[in-house]
């Protein structure tokens, strides 16, 4: 099996690989007497349907029985009170300076001998759809939170017959073991008035104190998902990955961004079926293999926004569960979703795998191709970049605008962008790790790297026709990329209307300020955190060369 789920009495222990006293605490309460096993998705929709405050929609759950439901099963609904997003500032990682685990240790402790009066929901799932990778996480919630139960089942791969087979022949992933998650929502505490999320991924455990949104639940287990694939040879991703099957070849396209930024619209981008096959990986959890290439899908479902989605859009009869929308009755008298973030922002829905019929668990074709997605007004629509250094550390400082929405301090910059390297606030691990692999993409394997900028360019809205007919370009391989400018490392597909001015000293000096911007954070991270999340100086030299060469063309 791939995570290692029982131990010979020899491994057991103080000092043995997979026990610390974070793991010993957790794993220990799903044994408690007052835990019943949710053993298959069928015995979780009748908990979620049946809790309190569900709403069973008139809505039928498309083709239930492909997916392990029973014929008749509906979309369910449930709200979460004000809570409608994640919240970093709750996060706590083990191996993170600073963290006093110590402190966290005892808090957990309490949590879990406090649900003692509790019926407590134990269930298990597969993380990874392929026998190269494949792991087991546990989940320990209380009687109450059954919609949050049934909605990790679906997100990720419950235990069927057919991958229940698959996991006892996959290969062992190191000496891994089972994830396991301890979760109270309703857990408070005056010293965490935002809850607590407790990591310790080096044994592949967390607590999740005092979470409601289902979110904090899917994120939180593919953070510990991530770290595991981090330390056996894997890139872990939080992007999407599609693969263009052309007549003559297979190309693989990965494309990483921050919420809002175009990831899933491209990943499913169907290219107005020029192409004789696209088939899609996942717009939000996979990982590359560093040894081969290849790529494997951590997830089968999707967890979207519903903004986007009208309670009339067809893609609708592909809804699973429904989370922080509101409902209301159609004219026929049944109850229907109102999807368009009226009750609030951040509306979200699980859709199940059969929205995107031209689905794959693993690309077995190398990867091609990283694309990074920003939104900085100084960057045209289509940059390539040349250099694995160069390459990384611009996927190390991806980038996008502040909202207008946003509160800042006194003195704050406003252009100022906000940097979240390779787009993955779920990282566990030192942040060189994730440099280094996606370096060596570019560097060892021959991947090519752009960025594309699907904000505005100095005022011009880019259209996604604009960012869709550059990627068809470079799949086809007629882009032809010209110098941007002084660099000597990055090349642009000249746009109409979206060509850069060198002679226009505002904007060399707008574009200056953003790449400084970049090279400010990687330093700041030199000595934050206890150097957590420093960069070599190679990564460092790539962007100081750019901002010498812009401003040595000024003078």
């Amino acid at each position: 099996m791939s995570t290692k789920a029982y131990y010979t009495h020899d491994e057991i222990g103080k000092g043995k690989p997979g026990f610390s006293k974070t793991r010993s605490i957790i794993e220990a309460a799903f044994y408690g007497n007052n835990v019943i096993e949710v053993k298959d998705l069928k015995q979780a929709y009748e908990l979620a349907k049946n809790s309190p405050g569900t709403i069973v929609t008139d809505m039928p759950v498309y083709k239930p029985e492909e997916i392990g439901l029973e014929e008749g099963t509906k979309v369910l609904l449930f709200n979460d009170g004000s809570v409608t997003g994640r919240c970093a500032a709750a996060r706590r990682i083990s191996s993170e300076p600073g963290v006093d685990t110590n402190d966290l240790d005892l808090k957990v402790m309490d949590a879990v001998y406090d649900t003692r009066w509790s019926t407590m929901y134990h269930a298990q799932v597969f993380i990874g759809l392929d026998p190269e990778f494949m792991v087991k996480a546990h989940l320990l919630i209380p009687e109450g939170e059954e919609n949050i139960l049934y909605s990790w089942m679906l997100n990720f791969q419950y235990q069927s017959e057919e991958y229940i087979k698959m996991y006892k022949e996959s290969q062992p992933i190191g000496n891994e073991t089972d994830i396991y998650i301890f979760s109270d929502p309703q857990w408070s505490h005056e010293e965490h008035p935002l809850g607590l999320t407790y990591f310790n991924t080096d044994t592949n455990c967390a607590a999740l104190l005092g979470m409601k949104y289902f979110g904090e639940h899917k994120k939180g287990t593919l953070t510990i998902a991530w770290a595991i694939a981090n330390r056996n040879g894997y890139a872990s991703c939080h992007g999407g990955q599609k693969e263009f099957r052309l007549k003559d070849r297979h190309y693989v396209a990965s494309f990483f961004g921050l919420s809002g930024s175009g990831k899933s619209t491209l990943t499913h981008a169907k290219h107005n079926n020029k192409y004789p096959e696209v088939v899609v990986l996942h717009d939000d959890a996979f990982i590359i293999n560093t040894e081969t290439g290849s790529s494997i899908a951590l997830e089968p479902t999707y967890f979207d926004k519903t903004a986007d989605y009208p309670t009339g859009c067809p893609d609708n009869k592909y809804l699973l569960t429904a989370q922080n929308c509101s409902a209301t009755m159609d004219e026929e008298g049944k109850i229907v979703l109102v999807t368009e973030d009226i009750r609030n922002g951040n509306g979200r829905a699980i859709k199940s795998k059969l929205w995107s019929p031209n689905r794959v668990d693993k690309i077995k074709s190398p990867v091609n191709a990283i694309f990074w997605i920003m939104k900085d007004p100084t960057i045209p629509p289509v940059v390539k970049v040349n250099g694995a250094s160069l390459a990384s550390v611009m996927g190390a400082t991806l980038a996008t605008k502040r909202s207008s929405a946003e509160r800042l301090a006194p003195g704050v910059d406003p252009d100022r962008l906000v940097v979240e390297p390779y787009a993955n606030p779920f990282r566990t691990y030192p942040l060189v790790n994730d440099y280094k692999k996606f370096r060596d993409l570019v560097k060892e394997r021959n991947v090519d790297c752009y960025i594309l900028n699907t904000g505005d360019f100095m005022g011009k809205d880019i259209k996604p026709n604009v960012t869709l007919s550059g990627i068809e370009q470079i799949v086809e391989g007629t882009a032809e990329f010209k110098p941007w400018g002084p660099f000597s490392n990055m090349e642009i597909l000249e746009v109409e209307g979206y060509i850069p001015d060198f002679e226009d000293e505002d904007y060399v000096n707008k574009l200056k300020a953003r790449m400084t911007d970049r090279l400010n954070y990687v330093f700041e991270k030199d000595t934050e955190d206890g150097g957590y999340n420093a960069l070599p100086t190679q990564a460092k030299e790539a962007l100081a060369k750019v901002i010498s060469e812009a401003h040595n063309h000024v003078k």
